[in-house]
């Protein structure tokens, strides 16, 4: 048996599988096989095959075949993530990842990361992100979680909010738009806000189209939501809402509908705080789900009473692997000025080294240093820390990262935290 240099203790591939890049005549298998990763109706339909297939760079999709039937699928895109300070990082975005039931265990994910992340390097991409559909496959693999959600229920009975409020009180106004609409005014919104918060992912056309119900895959479920934007005073649309709501009756013949946010992006507070009143003032509404927000969204607390929104979910989103240590790190902002030398492990073989950072709240510098190490940490740790979000002397409390200068942990967490939690609201 020989092994993975990339990943040591992983076999390569056994005989008779062969991985490589799709063809267009491979993409009805390619779908079975993901679907059957994924435990949905195996058989894809002609209309799904055409409707997914233009939007695939089959060269970064890529199978795991035996005797010519696709029992593994990988796919990847380009995608910029916001670092802190609010400059674009490009990355390698991971997507579309199963492996068939009867083809477990045999290092066909290994292959599929190893070949992923050596193109990745040859095309110069900083990190590599993705959405875990489990936690724990993908840590040894060096990526770490590095931007959490939470999703919120808010009881309007119990909220306290004023139910006189007809409208913002700055002059604002909100108006409902269609799906046409918000394809032309949403992305000059998402890309205002996406500059100001880390974490967030860029969109691509088909990511608007999508969420507004345009070519969709015909085995979609798709019920058509609401869409409102937020216009200040001066004109400029700066935010949107889009959601939809159940059915729901109490005994006494009085509504209790529960609205679900499927998307709120604001690009100044005084939107955000319009555009969250809004729906939490529509008739008949009793209840409001949130969907995916920042652990320290302000929702809860634009209620008089905060308790009125309670956490039903709380979980990991945008895992990030640092492929280029030295640019990831001169890429963003820190919250103070200072030095850290970092000993990065990469069973990869990838981004591992000893790097000095020299950083300042305007930027940084980093370079490869023979000097000796403040931490010790794995890259999958590094990518937790990447966006702030992760507190240093917690990982060193839980054994992940070592201090061998004294306050060093203090000092990186003085560096690398950031005011606001990190943010990603897109599942891709």
């Amino acid at each position: 048996m020989t092994f993975d240099p990339a990943l040591p203790g992983a076999p390569s591939l056994p005989a008779g599988l062969v991985q490589r890049t799709l063809t267009e005549e491979d993409a009805a298998d390619w779908i079975r096989a993901l679907h059957t990763g994924f435990v949905r109706p195996p058989t894809p339909s002609p209309e799904e095959v055409a409707v997914r297939l233009p939007h695939f760079d089959l060269a970064r999709t890529r199978g795991v075949f035996d005797a010519g039937r696709c029992v593994a699928t990988f796919r990847s895109f380009a995608q910029e993530v916001t670092a802190v300070g609010g400059a674009p990082v490009t990355a390698t975005a991971v997507t579309n990842v199963s492996v068939s039931a009867t083809h477990r265990r045999r290092g066909l994910l290994s292959r599929m990361m190893e070949a992923e992340f050596a193109e990745a390097r040859e095309r110069g991409d900083v990190l590599a992100t993705l959405i875990a559909a489990e936690y724990p496959i993908y840590g040894r693999f060096g990526f770490g979680p590095a931007a959490w959600y939470t999703q919120w229920k808010v009881d309007l009975r119990r909220a306290a909010l004023d139910p006189r409020w007809s409208g913002p009180e700055d002059g604002g106004r909100i108006d409902l738009v269609d799906g046409e609409a918000l394809r032309k005014l949403g992305p000059e919104v998402y890309e205002a806000a996406r500059a100001a918060r880390h974490g967030m992912v860029s969109r691509c056309t088909r990511d608007w189209e999508r969420r507004t119900g345009w070519n969709l895959v015909p085995d979609d479920t798709w019920r058509e939501p609401f869409h409102a934007t937020y216009r200040a005073a001066s004109g400029a649309v700066e935010g949107y809402v889009t959601y939809a709501a159940d059915e729901g009756w109490d005994d006494g013949n009085q509504p209790l509908l529960t609205l679900t946010v499927r998307d709120l992006v604001a690009a100044t507070p005084a939107a955000e705080r319009a555009l969250w009143r809004y729906v939490c003032a529509i008739d008949w509404v009793t209840f409001v789900k949130s969907g995916h927000r920042a652990p320290d969204d302000l929702l809860p607390m634009l209620l008089p009473d905060p308790r009125a929104a309670r956490v039903v979910t709380h979980s990991d989103m945008l895992w990030v692997r640092v492929l280029d240590v030295i640019r990831a790190l001169e890429a963003r902002t820190y919250g103070t000025a200072g030095s850290l030398v970092l000993d990065v492990r990469d069973a990869g073989g990838i981004a591992g080294g000893r790097y000095r950072l020299d950083a300042a709240p305007e930027g940084a510098s980093c370079a490869r240093t023979a000097q000796a190490a403040d931490l010790t940490l794995d890259v999958a740790e590094l990518g937790a820390l990447y966006l702030g979000d992760e507190s240093v002397e917690r990982l060193v409390a839980l054994g992940r990262v070592e201090e061998s200068a004294p306050g060093a942990a203090a000092r990186a967490d003085a560096l690398f935290r950031a005011a606001r939690r990190a943010w990603c609201p897109d599942i891709f």
